[in-house]
Formats: structure tokens, C-alpha cells, sequence
């Protein structure tokens, strides 16, 4: 039988950037986009916050584009401040390249394993699907030591003794889909 979990956001990642007004590296999504026409052309900007001292750092999501180029959907959502086009336009490769950030996932997911503890069962074999709501780097061996309540530690041990079991590498981070097998 085949066990689902789910990596999940709780909140907006934090943006890691230098802060031009002071020395910080964190930066929060306000919430808000500007947008800024000017005749035929439009620029659009995420507004995020400096933590330390409050100020407003403008990461360029459109810049210089024809309006009529620009779907309608994407201008509605872009003046009404959707929160859906803010977690998109964060985790876009493309806008991060562009704006040179990256973002510190910390205390922003959460693992849903159905709430309940799978080692109870009385099954030699535990077959495991994990997937990403959206890309999350994070180590597998804390996934599953969070999974089944185990230790890092324990896993690491599971792992070399070949009893965890996966297609994908288990030693670094992983933001993509991926299964295991646990063999008790």
C-alpha cells in the first residue's frame, strides 16, 4: 500500500537580498504590486519590506512591456494583488534571476502525513510518495525523520544500512516529487 505525504507552504517564504537602505538580508513580500504605465508601456513591481527597517525594495516583474502584449487575467490579477500571482512570481526562476534573490524556505512548510504515525502498522514493507506543493528544497532524511517520528540521526542509519530505500538521491536537498520505500 502506498502511503501519500505532502510538503506544504504555511506562509510566503522570506527573500534573501541586500537591503539598500541598511544592512539586512531578509526582505518580506508586502503584498502589493506596483504597476506603472506610462502611454503604451507598462512596468510592475513586487513591493517587499527590509525586516530590520521597514523599507520598500522593488523586485521588477514586467518591465517596459507593451500593454496589449499582457493578458487581461494577468493585468487583473496584478491590480487586484492576488496572493496566488505573488507565491508564483516568488518561487519564478526568471524574476529571481532578474532581481538576484533567492528564498529562505525556514519555518514557512509543513509536512501532512494524514496525521498518523505509519510505523504502527504492521507491514515489513512502507512504500512512501512525497509531494511538493511547491519548490521547497529540503533534506529527505528530515522529511522522513519527520514522517515516522524518528531521529535524523536514525535515518541517516536506515539509509546506510539499506533499509531506506529511494530512485533519488537521499543525501542532499530535493524540491521535486520523489518515493521511498522503508523496509522494517
Amino acid at each position: 500500500m502506498l502511503i501519500n505525504w505532502a510538503v506544504v507552504p504555511t506562509c510566503l517564504p522570506i527573500v534573501t537580498r541586500r537591503c539598500h537602505a541598511c544592512a539586512s538580508r531578509c526582505l518580506r513580500a508586502s503584498g502589493k504590486f506596483r504597476v506603472n504605465a506610462n502611454h503604451k508601456l507598462i512596468d510592475t513591481w513586487l513591493l517587499a519590506l527590509c525586516t530590520e527597517c521597514g523599507e520598500t525594495v522593488k523586485l521588477t516583474v514586467l518591465e517596459r512591456m507593451t500593454v496589449r502584449t499582457i493578458p487581461p487575467e494577468l493585468l487583473d490579477r496584478l491590480h487586484a494583488n492576488d496572493p496566488g500571482l505573488i507565491a508564483e512570481l516568488l518561487q519564478d526562476p526568471g524574476v529571481q534571476h532578474r532581481n538576484r534573490f533567492t528564498l529562505d524556505w525556514t519555518d514557512a512548510w509543513r509536512l501532512d502525513t494524514s496525521g498518523s504515525n505509519h510505523l504502527d502498522a504492521d507491514r515489513d514493507v512502507i512504500d512512501v510518495a512525497v509531494r511538493f506543493a511547491a519548490r521547497i528544497p529540503v533534506r529527505p532524511a528530515r522529511l522522513i525523520a519527520d514522517g515516522f517520528g524518528l531521529s535524523r540521526g536514525e535515518v541517516h542509519r536506515l539509509i546506510s544500512e539499506g533499509r531506506v530505500v529511494s530512485g533519488v538521491r537521499l543525501g542532499g536537498k530535493l524540491s521535486g516529487d520523489f518515493t521511498f520505500t522503508l523496509k522494517r
